[in-house]
């Protein structure tokens, strides 16, 4: 069979003749993006063959002298030689993208959120019971008198378990001379028992509510004793080499060996989550009795290895909407093996339980009749609107680049992220802010925005996003048709690199902003209202931390509104995760949200695309819909200054 041998770091691997040399690869354990799922149209695969015959088609994609030079794409490149040698080039893009073992990001939640009344029943209970000693003449079994026991304090029930805690009962209920604690799970009249303990642990007791999303995936340990979070992590899923979008994964999901790839990816990367906390806090894994699982339609039928393809194929049907309680050990969660796991539920193809854990954290989940707007920013756009009333919803493919994704320097919202820029009027060049005040590794989604609406109120770039070729500085370099911005020159950068941004990497950032702003717009259309008819804009999502309003709406990401129309919720949908995991009123709340729902299908909506064709400028084809950028305009163009 053919040796590959991959560089720089010298792993080889042996696959049969006619192996795709992407998948001989992820079989190896290289890590080599493929944005696009293996279609072979976002040319990030890109590998040079020094030595050995392969059968490649790249050729369209890469352009003939590159191609003449051994660079081919992975994923369209067969391997067919004895010995072949693959040059992988150094994976950008997300560096400083995960936070360090020892770190704790609490700032993906607010505790602002969480309503002031609310019911504490959390899925798992830990319950100390007296266990009679057993006697000749009762006639009784160990798990006889554990469930009599359990009756005596909740009442008559149905008692159940499985057999892993059957075996420990006979020892568990003789070691402490019957004093037990059984963690269960009560559910209408029944009771699982899904552990059982020795003496009294009953402060022993830990749940996890998890955001897992298309880029990155947030674990929050919460001491369900107290309510209490014990710590936050969060980290790009490790599915984002194999696609940065949900239709990239779903193609890429075609083949049934690729679909447990992805499954695995976004297992290890929960359950590496979940160790760095529990070892870090010294907790045992079995006193992790519980978690809720959030995440957009796609990403959990990943997770449980459910096919996706009939989500993005009309009429857009996905497997499930309302999944059953499963267990850690099926879903292969590292935490007790018998813990119940609740996934949130899902809407529609493309509205999941993100989306339905989110919005608890906002008026929509209440008895207020104003119309308020939820748009949750991400590399989907998932939009709510309604009232106590009614509630329409809808998803728009807005891409990955406000999480950095597709964007050529691009980020998260992490250490050494540029978060803030001004760009002066006169010389083109950047003033930045980076997260952490270290050197500049990238920019995140926050600091495209704020450079952008600098740009363009400075005249560096047009309504269209392209550099004013009028105007020189050495911040612009102009490449035949083409043209880059510098952010950082390499001798300021952490790489030693120039951090840049290009007009595709703005071709982009508008694409994703019109996709978000024309959703928005339709929805309202819909329903007979403007965007004056809102009383509140929620903004959730993990990058808009630190995302300025006035430079989103001067781009064109959000309507032109009052500021205190606005308010930022952060990772909402972790934050209703953990409400969820709290409280059982908070799982029936969602359920009745969730079934409240009506979903609009954008691919089945025609004037969507007039909506965005319409929004693919900045801020807008029509400026009268922004008169606060026409006026900073205009004052620009009569003065040479930026008003505000």
């Amino acid at each position: 069979m053919p040796l590959i041998t991959f560089k720089p770091s010298g792993i080889k691997i042996e696959v049969p003749p006619g192996t795709e040399l992407l998948e001989a690869a992820r079989k190896a354990g290289i890590s080599i993006d493929s944005p696009c799922g293996g279609k072979g149209t976002c040319g990030k695969c890109m590998v040079q063959i020094l030595a050995g015959n392969v059968d490649s088609d790249s050729l369209g994609v890469l352009p003939q002298n590159v191609v003449a030079e051994g660079y081919v794409l992975a994923c369209k490149t067969k391997v067919l030689g004895d010995a072949v040698v693959v040059e992988v080039p150094e994976q950008l893009g997300r560096e400083g993208g995960k936070f360090t073992k020892t770190s704790e990001d609490f700032s993906l939640v607010s505790k602002e959120l969480f309503p002031e009344k609310w019911e504490y029943e959390p899925l798992a209970i830990k319950w100390l019971v007296k266990i009679l000693p057993p006697q000749i003449e009762d006639g009784m079994s160990d798990f006889d008198r554990l469930a009599k026991a359990i009756r005596g304090q909740w009442g008559e029930c149905q008692i159940t378990c499985k057999l892993p805690v059957l075996r420990m009962i006979a020892d568990t209920i003789r070691e402490k001379d019957g004093l037990i604690t059984i963690t269960i799970i009560y559910d209408s009249a029944r009771c699982y028992v899904i552990n059982v303990q020795a003496g009294d642990t009953t402060a022993k007791n830990y749940g996890i509510a998890v955001d897992v999303g298309t880029t990155t995936v947030a674990v929050e340990l919460v001491y369900l004793f107290l309510g209490e979070v014990v710590a936050v992590r969060s980290e790009y899923n490790e599915q984002v080499e194999c696609g940065l979008d949900v239709i990239s994964r779903i193609n890429y999901a075609k083949k049934p060996e690729r679909l447990e790839e992805l499954r695995r990816r976004v297992l290890a990367t929960i359950n590496r989550l979940i160790k760095q906390i529990v070892d870090t806090h010294d907790i045992d894994i079995n006193d992790v009795s519980s978690g809720v699982i959030s995440g957009n339609t796609t990403m959990m039928h990943l997770l449980l290895g459910l096919k996706p393809e009939y989500i993005r194929l009309d009429p857009y049907t996905p497997t499930i909407k309302e999944t059953p309680f499963m267990s850690a050990a099926e879903v292969g969660i590292n935490i007790n093996r018998q813990a119940w796991l609740y996934f949130s539920p899902h809407v529609g193809s493309y509205v999941g339980g993100d989306i339905t854990a989110g919005v608890l954290c906002t008026d929509l989940a209440t008895d207020s009749k104003e119309m308020s707007l939820f748009i949750d920013i991400g590399t989907n756009g998932e939009i709510v609107i309604g009232n106590s009333e009614f509630m329409l919803t809808c998803a728009c493919s807005a891409g990955p680049a406000f999480e950095g994704g597709g964007i050529e320097c691009g980020m998260r919202a992490a250490l050494g992220a540029i978060e803030k820029a001004e760009v002066d009027l006169e010389t083109g060049v950047a003033t930045c802010e980076n997260i952490g005040n270290v050197k500049a590794k990238g920019i995140c989604g926050s600091g495209m925005i704020a450079l952008l609406a600098s740009l363009y109120l400075t005249g560096w770039i047009d309504e269209s996003g392209k550099f004013n070729r009028s105007k020189k500085s050495k911040a612009v370099i102009v490449e035949g048709r083409f043209a880059k911005y510098v952010i950082v020159p390499a001798s300021e950068s952490a790489s030693g690199k120039d951090i840049t941004i290009s007009e595709m990497d703005i071709e982009n950032i508008i694409r994703a902003k019109a996709a978000i702003y024309s959703a928005c717009n339709l929805m309202l259309e819909q329903v007979g209202m403007t965007f004056e008819d809102l009383s509140t804009v929620y903004i959730a999502g993990g990058f808009g931390r630190s995302l300025d309003l006035e430079k989103a709406m001067v781009i064109g990401l959000i309507p032109d509104l009052p500021r205190e129309k606005f308010k930022y919720i952060g990772n909402a949908s972790l934050m209703g995760t953990y409400m969820v995991l709290l409280s059982k009123e908070y799982r029936e709340k969602q359920l009745e949200l969730a079934r409240k729902m009506t979903y609009l299908e954008l691919n089945t909506a025609p004037a969507y695309m007039d909506q965005y064709t319409g929004a693919l400028f900045l801020p807008h084809t029509d400026i009268n819909l922004f008169p606060t950028v026409k006026k900073m305009k205009d004052k620009f163009s009569q003065t040479g200054k930026i008003y505000k």
